[in-house]
């Protein structure tokens, strides 16, 4: 995927330069940089995984229901995109804190990532066997990207996004929540 010349100069932000940015341009980011890459990910994640469980089946390294795990998390992250693109950011860009949204986006994180976890333990941490081919390579290679890439997603929400803007201006001990 080709990101836009904005979003790539963003890309270099910390948190700390994020907490500083209105939600509307953050949503911009978020939406570009990885709701739109996750979903470019996902469906070439799952079809690699086909691909080396149909072509390695019986081999001992060969990460078995990769690819259903990961058609299952699609669908879980698709749902929870959508979510968020259609109720919680219009909300976050008009200056609301909606507490309850939040809470539930939040619970869907803990879920993410116990889920990249799973890929981690089917894949031995994404370590390819002596001898791997190309294919499997280049789904380890994927997987690493999209690991880290929702990893950080979920970051930038849960320690930027999410949070009030009396509490990231220091206006607010945290209690407000």
């Amino acid at each position: 995927m080709q990101l836009s010349a904005t979003t790539q100069a963003l890309m270099s932000r910390s948190l700390h330069q994020w907490q500083k940015a209105d939600n509307r341009e953050l949503i911009e980011f978020i939406l570009e940089r990885y709701h739109a890459m996750h979903r470019e990910q996902l469906p070439q994640a799952i079809q690699l995984a086909r691909r080396v469980e149909q072509a390695h089946a019986g081999d001992s390294n060969c990460p078995e229901g990769l690819a259903e795990h990961l058609s299952e998390m699609y669908q879980e992250l698709e749902s929870h995109m959508m979510k968020e693109e259609q109720i919680l950011f219009p909300m976050l860009e008009s200056a609301s804190y909606p507490q309850g949204p939040i809470m539930v986006m939040e619970s869907e994180h803990d879920d993410h990532e116990l889920a990249l976890q799973h890929i981690e333990k089917l894949t031995n941490n994404m370590t390819l066997p002596e001898g791997a081919c190309g294919t499997w390579t280049a789904l380890y290679d994927l997987l690493s990207e999209l690991v880290q890439d929702v990893r950080d997603h979920i970051e930038l929400e849960s320690r930027v996004l999410f949070v009030p803007e009396e509490q990231l201006a220091g206006r607010c001990c945290g209690g407000c929540q």
